[in-house]
């Protein structure tokens, strides 16, 4: 039944957004998968560790995901709603779950573990990577990449600056990985489509995604919501271009 464009940014406002679980889109919005299969590569390198680190988990959904965990595995989350969802969800599997700032140090010893793994981090601290990895250690990482959705988050805020390029860009964090003394092994990026196809699922990505379009409130932004609800109705669905890099990078023996 199609819904009206009040019924839709209801739906959207008053659904949850804790944790990294993105099923509510289904059927609604599309994110092209990058063809390394992150999940897949992190289950492989998780079979082989003794000892893991999951930095910046959300929920705990990648990590619960994989077939098995080392003996040792540890995952830190900030947001005080997703680390209880973490803990629910990944205790079970004999995983620890750490609340932690996301700001230096992290809360462990030195050397701590062979593999440390992070899905979209929000910053990555290279020299605290670097210090709780074991010689011969692993970070395995997905990252967002430079622009990610810039064709959506600038229909609200306008052009931008090439700042983002910069920071995000996968040349950043080669130089931020050997900076930190580690060995850059794998590094690749990949542009991806994504599809909104109906105005509340944008809303819900920008109230889950909070720093894409800062400060968003469906108050503020309400004409540009109803042009945009428009415009997919008229057009189809609203796409834009997700910016996703692996890079694998691993600290000398």
């Amino acid at each position: 039944m199609d819904r009206t464009f009040d019924q839709l940014l209801d739906e959207a406002v008053n659904e949850p957004t804790e944790g990294w679980d993105f099923s509510w889109f289904e059927g609604r919005a599309t994110e092209q998968r990058p063809s390394w299969g992150y999940q897949r590569l992190m289950g492989e390198r998780m079979a082989r560790a003794t000892a893991a680190l999951d930095i910046q988990t959300g929920g705990g959904e990648v990590l619960a995901g994989i077939p098995a965990h080392p003996p040792l595995t540890v995952a830190t989350e900030a947001y005080p709603p997703n680390v209880t969802k973490a803990t629910r969800l990944l205790h079970p599997r004999g995983v620890a779950v750490v609340a932690d700032p996301d700001e230096p140090p992290l809360p462990f010893a030195d050397a701590s573990f062979d593999l440390v793994v992070c899905r979209h981090p929000v910053t990555v601290w290279w020299n605290e990577i670097a210090r709780v990895l074991a010689p011969g250690g692993t970070y395995l990482a997905q990252h967002v990449g430079p622009s990610s959705a810039a064709e959506l988050y600038e229909y609200f805020l306008g052009p931008q600056s090439d700042e983002d390029n910069n920071v995000r860009h996968p040349d950043h964090d080669r130089a931020g990985a050997e900076a930190a003394g580690l060995e850059v092994v794998d590094l690749r990026a990949e542009r991806l489509r994504l599809e909104f196809h109906d105005v509340g699922t944008v809303v819900y990505f920008l109230r889950k995604v909070v720093w894409m379009v800062p400060g968003f409130t469906v108050d503020e932004y309400l004409d540009r919501l109803r042009e945009l609800h428009e415009q997919i109705e008229e057009r189809g669905p609203f796409v834009a271009h997700s910016a996703r890099h692996l890079i694998e990078a691993r600290r000398p023996e």
